[in-house]
């Protein structure tokens, strides 16, 4: 044991230190959020909610490649699909469940034409366990909802891609 940490230990350097921070801050405004009624503003970067978009002309991105599938840690993607008439892949059966997934974004980085998305929904609840799977219908209509937000967001994010 060296003399410096020595004498730290005796004279109680690191308690003096943290009673100062405590100090510092004690007289100061205090600063509070009223939250159903004031939120703070969240960073372009949240992940929330899970959406699947669509092109513009209303066909969804999903190409079943099956990739966030394979990358999720949690395993909380299930995708079935099947090919088209046209010789395309496109999903049958796409659900999270919300209740196993961690939130960690590798679907959305490992997505090649940009279909999952995690919106900044950070605000929902479930009556059910088995509400908390979230199937294609429900991604794709919260996609559509969120459109214009989830362009935002990406616009926003794209000087650090």
């Amino acid at each position: 044991m060296s003399l410096n940490a020595l004498l730290g230990g005796l004279l109680l350097t690191e308690l003096r230190q943290g009673l100062g921070v405590t100090w510092k801050y004690f007289f100061h405004r205090k600063f509070t959020v009223r939250y159903p009624e004031e939120k703070t503003p969240l960073s372009p970067r949240f992940r929330g909610l899970h959406a699947l978009r669509r092109y513009e002309n209303g066909e969804e991105r999903c190409i079943a490649c099956k990739l966030c599938e394979a990358v999720c840690p949690a395993l909380a993607i299930t995708i079935e699909s099947e090919r088209r008439e046209d010789g395309s892949r496109r999903t049958t059966r796409y659900e999270i469940d919300l209740f196993k997934c961690i939130y960690c974004g590798f679907c959305e980085e490992s997505c090649p034409v940009d279909s999952i998305v995690e919106t900044s929904v950070c605000e929902y609840h479930f009556e059910n366990r088995k509400d908390s799977v979230v199937t294609k219908p429900q991604l794709l209509a919260l996609g559509d909802l969120l459109e214009q937000d989830i362009a935002a967001a990406k616009a926003a994010d794209a000087p650090y891609r």
